[in-house]
């Protein structure tokens, strides 16, 4: 089997996956919830609850839910990519030029 090495994340989405590792800690701890219970609670190892906490790439986004569903916060993935200010955009673009023709982007007068 080939080996493969995964690419080195942009910094931004570096910085927001430690966040988003700092925030699952504090809530943890908030509700005074041990890392080996909820390591339990997420059918994980106390290991990779850590790297979550650290915000480690390498753990899987399934993993990550069920840590968030362990602390009652896995409606919050809902969140993600909820506001496309982008696609939206875009997609009026395309919109308002949806029925132009080619007489409309010439002025031939």
């Amino acid at each position: 089997m080939k080996k493969t090495l995964a690419k080195k994340l942009p910094l931004s989405a570096e910085m927001n996956l430690k966040t988003v590792g700092e925030q699952i800690k504090l809530a943890r701890l908030r509700r005074k919830i041990s890392l080996a219970r909820m390591a339990e609670r997420a059918g994980c190892s106390e290991l990779t609850l850590i790297r979550i906490e650290k915000g480690n790439p390498a753990v899987s986004f399934g993993i990550y839910i069920r840590v968030l569903y362990g602390l009652g916060l896995d409606g919050d993935i809902l969140a993600i990519a909820r506001d496309d200010k982008v696609g939206r955009n875009l997609q009026d673009i395309y919109l308002k030029n949806k029925g132009k023709t080619i007489n409309d982007e010439y002025d031939f007068d």
